[in-house]
């Protein structure tokens, strides 16, 4: 059962965001991707523009398709984005309706899986399987099977299907469009306007959505179909068929 926050707590968190007190952007070292992991996420990044070009060809779902690729799954680094995130939970949880609190903490519990899982394949792929400068079907299927997480990976889809329904049913919310715009002069004064620019974008690429079952549905079958091929051995582990 969810929790009502403390009202003390919501009191004291509205008086330091109206004073700008502990609310102010904190930036991080910026970093650059580590090459390794660049190699990775480009590949990765191609692969499901390919899994998914239906869907990115379809008006309904390509905001969500081009989300996901440019903003969760391409080959950048996010650690300042990340940060961000984290930082907005922690200090905006008092003040937010517990629906909104635990979709945060989903989505911050898969981005940290799928960094996890991504380092575990990289080291693979660059120490077992001497990839160097070009990723191809076969090296990365292989590299997958070496990991032998295929729970963690099963975690891993269950989890982002579970967050695509959450963000989506949070889009539908009237509140969450009053809330957006209510928040983007403060957001703009203490300095969050790139998190906040995010975070519009996927309010946007889901807003219009009327149904997410088919996409949602899309990711869960395919990917899992994938994770399959890839466990039999199969010559093509990456073609899917509905």
């Amino acid at each position: 059962m969810d929790k009502n926050p403390d009202p003390l707590q919501q009191l004291q968190a509205a008086a330091q965001i109206r004073s700008g007190t502990n609310f102010k952007r904190e930036l991080i070292a910026e970093m650059q991707l580590d090459r390794d992991l660049e190699l990775l996420r480009t590949w990765q990044s191609a692969r499901l523009a390919a899994t998914y070009a239906d869907l990115l060809a379809d008006p309904r779902f390509h905001p969500a398709c081009a989300f996901f690729l440019s903003d969760l799954y391409a080959a950048r680094d996010f650690s300042q984005r990340n940060y961000d995130v984290q930082r907005l939970h922690h200090l905006l949880s008092p003040l937010l309706p517990p629906r909104v609190v635990k979709v945060m903490e989903d989505a911050l519990t898969l981005i940290k899986m799928t960094d996890q899982l991504d380092q575990q394949l990289v080291r693979v792929l660059i120490d077992q399987l001497d990839v160097t400068d070009c990723i191809d079907g076969a090296t990365y299927a292989e590299g997958y099977r070496r990991c032998a997480n295929a729970d963690a990976r099963h975690q891993q889809i269950d989890l982002l299907v579970k967050v695509v329904r959450e963000v989506n049913a949070l889009a539908h919310l009237p509140m969450v469009n009053f809330g957006l715009k209510l928040a983007e002069p403060l957001a703009h004064r203490l300095g969050w306007e790139e998190i906040y620019d995010f975070l519009r974008r996927g309010y946007a690429a889901f807003a219009h959505i009327r149904s997410i079952d088919p996409f949602a549905q899309a990711i869960e079958t395919r990917e899992k179909r994938i994770l399959q091929q890839i466990w039999d051995r199969l010559p093509d582990p990456f073609v899917t068929s509905e």
